[in-house]
């Protein structure tokens, strides 16, 4: 595998997931370009993660796509046991995958998607946590844990019942985990994004007039940028943030503190 003996994570190998777009193929990238070498876990586009590969290759790394469904703890399982035999032990995790809001009432719901969305975003999250750990734990501590969150683990919003049940679960496994392995030395951290251009949003990307309403709740009047993220992402698996544990850090040109303004 390449490597970069002058970058600040030169040789750590750092899975991310959810990688083969928006946030997660930004953050792969931007650790590569960083020196990292990336375990790219992806759902279904094979095409879109071979992308997110020949991305980190011209950021000067390597890395290998790896395919699973991180709502299934047997395939998460998996994924580590290749991941250490293939590229070697993990030092970063990187939790990006995740399924958006339904819009669809609680009420109105079916059990099927509240159960599926809980399952991806926070189970997900969950499954990848434990497998690290007790990889880093056998390793001798040390390592960096950043899950993407939500400004919506605080800010309620009607017919995201089941995204705003499980981002406020990932707040708070987050909490749980940094007391949990503080002693371990292993940093745990969220990221709480607001608007980001991704696949997510992929309707008002595709309607100006769409964006242009939806940025007027946002008080820099503007969606944030996936590499926007992906740079605070490496700052915190950098040993900059070794005193930054069990924190979410929002980005989301103040739209989280905007709640509230002009009733």
């Amino acid at each position: 595998m390449k490597k970069n003996k002058q970058s600040p994570l030169s040789g750590k190998i750092a899975v991310v997931t959810g990688a083969e777009s928006g946030i997660g193929q930004a953050i792969a990238a931007e650790l590569a370009r960083l020196g990292a070498i990336i375990a790219i876990n992806y759902y279904k586009d094979e095409a879109a993660a071979s992308k997110t590969l020949a991305l980190v290759k011209n950021n000067g790394s390597d890395g290998i796509i790896y395919q699973g469904d991180v709502s299934d703890y047997q395939q998460v399982q998996e994924l580590y046991k290749k991941v250490v035999k293939e590229l070697g032990t993990p030092y970063i995790l990187v939790n990006s995958a995740g399924i958006n809001s339904s819009g669809i009432y609680a009420v109105d719901m079916p059990v099927e998607i509240f159960d599926r969305t809980l399952k991806t975003d926070l189970y997900g999250t969950f499954y990848h946590c434990k497998e690290f750990i007790a990889i880093r734990k056998a390793a001798g501590g040390k390592g960096k844990i950043v899950n993407i969150s939500s400004i919506h683990e605080d800010v309620a919003h009607a017919g995201g019942a089941e995204y705003c049940a499980s981002k406020g679960g990932v707040r708070n496994l987050t909490r749980v985990l940094a007391l949990e392995i503080a002693s371990l030395q292993i940093n745990v951290n969220n990221i709480g994004p607001g608007m980001i251009l991704t696949p997510m949003n992929q309707k008002v990307m595709d309607d100006p007039k769409a964006l242009k309403k939806a940025v007027k709740h946002i008080p820099l009047e503007r969606a944030g940028k996936p590499e926007e993220v992906a740079k605070l992402a490496a700052y915190l698996v950098s040993e900059d943030s070794a005193y930054a544990t069990g924190q979410t850090f929002f980005l989301d040109g103040g739209l989280k503190i905007n709640i509230g303004q002009g009733a």
